[in-house]
C-alpha cells in the first residue's frame, strides 16, 4: 500500500474528558519507537537496494518523514504489517517539487535539514502553529558552517527554505547543549560530506542514529575523551538496505507505566518496550520514587535492549531528581509530574530550560494543568517544584479545559491525571496526540476499562 495524499486537515479543535479509571491490567503493547522509525525510513531512503521494517509508527510525524523521502525520489510503501523502501542512495536526493510539509514533526523538520544540507537541492520545510514557533537555529548555526544556507523568518522559524551544498565541508562541532536532533542532523549532512565530520558531545544524548547509521554500513566511530563523547562519521558513504525491526516507544510506554503505577489495584504488562540507556532515565527515577517495574525477558531487537515490563501499583515518594538525567528521559518529564503529583511528599526537578522550547513551554503548560487540576505545583525557572497528594485522588475538573497548546505530551499525561481524579480531567484539543500515538485513546480504554 502506497501512501496516500494528504486528507483535508479538519482545523476544529477535539475536547475530550478523561474520566476515573479502574486497575490496568493484562497485556498491551504500544506503538513503535518514533524516534527510530525516522530513522529507518530516512537511512532507507538513503541506502542502495530495499529496506524492509516492520513495528514502524503510524504516527503523522513519521509519515511527514515518509512523505519527504518520497518527495526526494524514495519508493515507500507497506505492503501487510511490513514497509519496504527502496532508497536512492546517498547522494541520490531529487529536487522536491512542492514544499515539505512537516505537521507537527521537528524531529523530522531538523533531521531532515541536515540530510539536505550536503546535497545539491532545494526545499521550503512548512508546519503547523505550533512547528512554526519551535526554533530551527540550533541546527541553522552548523548546518550553516558545512556550507547551507536558509531563508526565512529572523530566528529561524518556519516557514523555511534550505540551499543544500554539495560538496559540503565537513566540520568539528561541540555541541552547546544537549540534543539528540542537532547531533543528528550533522551526522546526516556528514553522510554526503566529503571527508570526516565530527560531533562532540559534552553530555549523552540518545544514540539512535549512531547505531543505524553504523547497521547501514556508514564509517562511523565512537570514543570518550576527558568526559567528551566524540563522533566521527566519514562522508560520502555507501548505505546498505536492512531489515529492522521496531522497538516498542519507551516514551508512549511511559504514559502507561505511569498509570499503572498510580492506580490502585493495578497489574500491567507492556510488551517489547526499548531500553537503550539513553531513553530509559524515567524508569530510573520512577524505580527511585518507590515504583515496582519488572523487567521480563530481557533480550536484543534490531540492535536495541528491549523488555516486557511488569508494572503494579505502588506507593511513590518525591524526591530529588539529577538534572544530569534530564537527556535520558527529556520527554518523560511531563508524565513524571503526573505521578509526582501523586506521590507522597515533594518532587523537585532542575535543569530543565529545553522543556520550554518544546512544542510547547511544558514546564508553564504543566505547571498551569496541573494546577488546574487541584495538584499542589511550583513552578521555577528551570523545573517544577510538585507537592504529592500520597496517593489520594486529584480533584479534577472543575468547569475548566485543560490547555494542550497542541503538545501531544501534555494531552496524554493530562490523559493519565484524568485516571487518578474525582471528576476526570478535560483537554481543549485531543488531535496533537495523533502525531505519535494515534491509537492512545483506544488502548488506554482497552487496558483500564475507562469510559472514554
Amino acid at each position: 500500500m502506497a501512501l496516500s495524499k494528504t486528507a483535508p486537515v479538519n482545523n476544529a479543535p477535539k475536547p475530550h474528558r478523561f474520566m476515573p479509571s479502574g486497575p490496568l491490567a493484562g497485556r498491551i503493547r504500544v506503538p513503535g519507537d518514533k524516534s527510530i522509525s525516522h530513522r529507518a525510513i530516512m537511512l532507507g531512503a538513503l541506502a542502495v537496494g530495499e529496506t524492509r521494517v516492520t513495528g514502524l509508527l503510524e504516527g503523522e510525524d513519521v509519515m511527514a518523514t515518509a512523505g519527504a523521502m518520497r518527495a526526494m525520489g524514495a519508493s515507500i510503501a507497506k505492503i501487510g504489517e511490513e514497509w519496504r523502501v527502496n532508497g536512492v542512495g546517498v547522494g541520490g536526493l531529487l529536487q522536491p517539487r512542492t514544499a515539505l510539509e512537516m505537521g507537527n514533526s521537528g524531529t523530522s523538520t531538523r533531521l531532515l535539514m541536515g540530510l539536505m544540507a550536503s546535497h545539491g537541492v532545494t526545499a521550503t520545510f512548512t508546519g503547523d502553529a505550533s512547528l512554526s514557533r519551535r526554533p530551527m537555529a540550533r541546527v541553522i548555526e552548523p548546518l550553516g558552517q558545512m556550507g547551507a544556507q536558509f531563508h526565512g523568518p529572523a530566528g529561524g522559524t518556519l516557514p523555511l527554505t534550505v540551499e543544500g551544498l554539495c560538496p559540503a565541508v565537513p566540520i568539528e562541532y561541540r555541541l552547546p547543549v544537549a540534543s539528540a536532533q542537532v547531533k543528528s542532523a550533522i551526522l546526516l549532512a556528514g553522510l554526503n560530506t566529503p571527508g570526516i565530520t565530527t560531533v562532540i558531545e559534552p553530555v549523552p544524548t540518545r544514540d539512535h542514529s549512531e547505531r543505524m547509521l553504523k547497521g547501514f554500513g556508514a564509517d562511523i566511530e565512537i570514543e570518550e575523551a576527558d568526559g567528551d563523547r566524540i563522533i566521527r562519521i566519514r562522508g560520502q558513504a555507501d548505505l546498505v538496505p536492512k531489515s529492522i525491526e521496531v522497538p516498542s516507544d519507551p516514551s508512549s510506554a511511559a504514559f502507561f507505566v505511569v498509570a499503572a503505577l498510580i492506580v490502585e489495584g493495578s497489574d500491567l504488562v507492556i510488551e517489547n518496550v526499548g531500553l537503550n540507556p539513553t531513553r530509559a532515565g524515567l524508569f530510573a527515577v520512577l524505580r527511585d520514587m518507590g515504583g515496582q517495574i519488572e523487567e521480563l525477558d530481557r533480550r536484543v531487537v534490531g540492535g536495541e535492549p528491549v523488555a516486557d515490563l511488569r508494572v503494579r501499583h505502588s506507593h511513590l515518594s518525591g524526591i530529588e531528581i539529577d538534572p544530569a538525567l534530564a537527556p535520558s528521559m527529556i520527554d518523560e518529564f511531563p508524565v513524571l509530574f503526573i505521578a509526582a503529583a501523586l506521590a507522597e511528599g515533594t518532587t523537585t526537578t532542575s535543569g530543565l530550560e529545553e522543556l520550554r522550547v518544546k512544542e510547547s513551554d511544558r514546564l508553564s503548560a504543566m505547571a498551569a494543568a496541573l494546577s488546574g487540576v487541584g495538584a499542589n505545583v511550583e513552578e521555577r525557572e528551570d523545573g517544577l517544584a510538585i507537592t504529592g497528594t500520597g496517593g489520594a485522588l486529584l480533584r479534577g475538573y472543575a468547569g475548566n479545559q485543560i490547555k494542550t497548546h497542541l503538545d501531544h505530551r501534555i494531552a496524554m499525561s493530562m490523559a493519565i491525571a484524568g485516571l487518578v481524579s474525582t471528576k476526570g480531567v478535560e483537554v481543549d484539543d485531543i488531535r496533537p496526540i495523533a502525531t505519535s500515538f494515534p491509537a492512545f485513546a483506544d488502548l488506554l480504554k482497552t487496558a483500564s476499562g475507562a469510559a472514554q
